[in-house]
């Protein structure tokens, strides 16, 4: 008897644990799915005019065709994608930076933008003596980063050098629009 009354008070105690725990606003608000982007990257020698984007030109001999495909969204006004162009370097304890440009073109006859890199070279960095820190793995970037919005009836294409390599992450806005009016029939 007093170890199935034991058994029975071990049991209600985890199942009210449980329910505080699933009332914890932080613990029960849902986790927010984050969409997985399609990425095909493609060199001169391995091009294949692919369906989506067969309209786009060829990469040139020493430049790789990036396209990312974003999956539909019910809110993509919510959306932003987020794209950094640089490179992977063994780095000291400086601040380093990339040289380059990136143009947005447009696609004669369709009037869809792309973007290229023609070149990517050492930018400035800072000049601390490191002395015998080791040196790092680490991404270095082209500066500032390239803000679209989130549209998954088209491709998002960039032709980098074979050396670059491109990165993203999305960006969702969490609350609806706040208004900076004074409401009326207040005073200043």
């Amino acid at each position: 008897m007093k170890h199935s009354l034991m058994a029975a008070l071990i049991a209600l105690s985890s199942l009210t644990t449980l329910a505080a725990t699933e009332s914890d606003p932080q613990q029960s608000m849902p986790q927010q799915s984050i969409p997985q982007i399609e990425l095909a990257i493609q060199s001169a020698g391995d091009f294949v005019a692919a369906e989506p984007v067969k309209m786009f030109p060829a990469p040139q001999a020493g430049m790789r065709q990036w396209v990312l495909t974003l999956p539909t969204l019910a809110d993509e006004v919510d959306w932003m994608v987020e794209i950094q162009i640089g490179q992977t370097q063994w780095l000291d304890c400086n601040k380093h930076s990339l040289k380059g440009e990136l143009k947005t073109l447009t696609l004669e006859g369709w009037g869809y933008p792309y973007y290229r890199v023609d070149e990517l070279s050492e930018g400035p960095s800072t000049l601390r003596a490191c002395f015998e820190l080791a040196k790092q793995q680490g991404f270095v970037a082209l500066p500032g980063s390239l803000r679209l919005n989130y549209n998954s009836r088209m491709p998002i294409v960039f032709y980098l050098p074979e050396n670059a390599e491109l990165r993203y992450r999305l960006w969702r806005a969490q609350e609806n629009f706040r208004s900076t009016s004074k409401p009326q029939g207040t005073r200043p």
